[in-house]
Formats: C-alpha cells, sequence, structure tokens
C-alpha cells in the first residue's frame, strides 16, 4: 500500500522534471538558433560593408576611369590646373617604400625573434618583448616628426655619403644611391616604416616561435644541433605559417601607412631615375596632401581612383598571402 502511494506521488514529480527538461533542451536549442544566426548576420554586415566600400569608390572615381582609362596606371604625369592625372609615381612609391621596408624588417624581427625565445636571459625576455611591442603604440605622426627633424639630418649628413661611397661605385646597384643626399626620399621614407612595422613582424614571429614544443627543440640539441639549427631545421619549418602570416600583417601595415610617409617622402610628382635619394610620392601621402584641397570634379575623381588602386593593391596582397599560407598548411598534410 505505501508503495502505491509513493508511486502515485513520484509520477508527477517525473513528470515535473522531464517538462523542466524539454523546457531547458527548447531553450538551448533557441539559444543556438539567436547565435548562429546573429554571427552570421556579423559576417555578411561585413561582406556588405566591403562591397559598399568598393562600389563607392568605383561609382566617385568613375569619372576618372572614364576619362583616363588604364592608362592611369602608366601615366606619371600629376597636373591638377591642366586636369592630367597618373598613377605611376604613388603606385611605384607605394611598392619602393613598402619593399624597402620589408627588407630591413624582416631579418631584424627575425633576430629580435630568435633572440627572444632561444638566447636571451630569462629576466631580459619580458621588459624586452614589452618594450618591442610599446613601440607599436607609438602614433605614425610621432614617427613622421621624429623622421623628419632627427632621422633625416643625421640620414643625410653620414649614412647616405658613406653609402654612395661604398655601394654607389657598385655596377647596376650603385644607380640606386646616386644622387644628392637630401635626407628625405624613398629610401627614408622605406626606414621609417621598417622602423614602424618591426614590432609587428617580432610580436607574431615571437609568439609562433615560443609555441614550438620543447621536445622537439631539445631532441635537435640532444643530437647535437646548434642554435642556429635548431631554429632553421626545426623552429621555421614547425611555425612557417605563422611567420609568413606576421610578415604580411607587417606588409599590409606598410602599404597603408600615411603620415609617417607624408612626412618624410618629399611629396613630388617627379620621377628622374631610379635613384632611391630622390623625393618621390605615394598613394596614401596623395590622399592626404591634396584631398581636402581637391574641388569636385576630375582632381577629386582621380584621387579617389588612387583609393581604390591602394584598395585593390591590400587586396591582392592579402589574396596571396592567404594562397600561400594554404598550399604551405596543404603541404604540410601530406609531407610522410
Amino acid at each position: 500500500m505505501g508503495d502505491a502511494v509513493n508511486g502515485a506521488a513520484g509520477a508527477p514529480e517525473a513528470e515535473g522534471q522531464s517538462k523542466d527538461a524539454a523546457k531547458r533542451r527548447l531553450a538551448s536549442r533557441a539559444g543556438d538558433v539567436v547565435f548562429f544566426n546573429l554571427t552570421r548576420f556579423f559576417a555578411i554586415f561585413t561582406l556588405v560593408m566591403l562591397a559598399g566600400i568598393i562600389v563607392s569608390l568605383v561609382i566617385t572615381s568613375w569619372p576618372s576611369i572614364q576619362r583616363f582609362g588604364f592608362s592611369f596606371l602608366w601615366t606619371s604625369e600629376w597636373n591638377p590646373p591642366m586636369e592630367r592625372f597618373g598613377a605611376l609615381i604613388p603606385i611605384y612609391g607605394t611598392l619602393i617604400t613598402s619593399l624597402i621596408a620589408l627588407v630591413i624588417a624582416v631579418p631584424v624581427s627575425f633576430g629580435i625573434a630568435l633572440f627572444l625565445t632561444e638566447l636571451s636571459p630569462v629576466w631580459l625576455r619580458r621588459p624586452l618583448g614589452v618594450a618591442i611591442e610599446l613601440l607599436a603604440a607609438i602614433p605614425s605622426i610621432v614617427y613622421g616628426m621624429w623622421g623628419l627633424l632627427v632621422f633625416a639630418p643625421i640620414f643625410s649628413q653620414y649614412v647616405q655619403p658613406f653609402i654612395s661611397a661604398t655601394l654607389g661605385n657598385v655596377p647596376l646597384i650603385g644607380l640606386l644611391f646616386k644622387g644628392a643626399p637630401l635626407g628625405i626620399g624613398l629610401l627614408s621614407a622605406g626606414i621609417i616604416l621598417a622602423i614602424m612595422v618591426i614590432p609587428f613582424i617580432a610580436s607574431v614571429m615571437r609568439d609562433v616561435f615560443e609555441i614550438t614544443p620543447a621536445m622537439i627543440k631539445e631532441s635537435a640539441y640532444g643530437v647535437g644541433a646548434t642554435t642556429w639549427e635548431v631554429v632553421w631545421n626545426v623552429v621555421l619549418p614547425y611555425t612557417k605559417v605563422g611567420v609568413v602570416g606576421g610578415i604580411m600583417l607587417g606588409l599590409g601595415r606598410a602599404l597603408g601607412e600615411t603620415m609617417a610617409v607624408t612626412f618624410v617622402i618629399g611629396n613630388t610628382n617627379f620621377l628622374n631615375n631610379v635613384s632611391l635619394y630622390q623625393p618621390g610620392n605615394s598613394i596614401t601621402s596623395a590622399l592626404a596632401n591634396e584631398f581636402a584641397e581637391a574641388g569636385q570634379g576630375l582632381h577629386t575623381a582621380a584621387l579617389v581612383e588612387l583609393g581604390l588602386i591602394l584598395f585593390l593593391i591590400t587586396f591582392v596582397v592579402l589574396a596571396f598571402s592567404k594562397i600561400l599560407l594554404a598550399r604551405l598548411a596543404t603541404g604540410e598534410g601530406t609531407k610522410t
């Protein structure tokens, strides 16, 4: 009799528990649906914003596109009063300064990351790493002012004459270091950019070097490998995807930098030779210098077309980096 009473009392309790569990499952499914649709909205919104930027750039620059066509890319003349515009010199300045920055920044960043992860004393790693990361927080205009007021005079008085007297006498390469030592120009802008992107690349390299399993490195040391052999044959192959990603991050920063380049590149639209000493221009510095004063019409359209070209250059660089990273990851998966 007691069991029957207990069973009758337990039935409503079990039924209530099952209803609570059903409600929790329903709430969980509802949360999943809301979360899924919310994240999908953010992803679609990002794509819509990207498409909107492209469409707005094309529409605003359409008068220039109609007027000059593809010749805009290889025309060097930039004459606002005569409404004759060409993007060759800004494109050349953007690519050359970014290339100079990478040539300098990549080996320096590699050395910094190598020292911090393999050679630095333990007590020095943290403060030195924080100091390098703080360099990334310095505003670009501060780099530009320092480059114009401090770096350029020292560079023109001591460094450029030395480079001209040494590398300037080498056949073919010497053509890059001919001309008056002005202190400002393509080479100066590239060096300032290198200083700016070193913290980004070095920080990424350091982080990916640190994720290499200690057992792998210790095994290499155990068979007699030197520090350089461990880094070159163990650490770099293990972290090459992250290293390439860090380099591409630095390249993207160099391509889009504005104020620091504007201060030291010279801001001239004349290209007389291949010397890196000569003043030049970049897409970002041209936009910064002229957009506020450009009148409605072809001048503004030409400047917006420069922005569209920079957008496409950055897009191509990022797409290339994604393809390269995908191939590296695929290659890792097929190794036996």
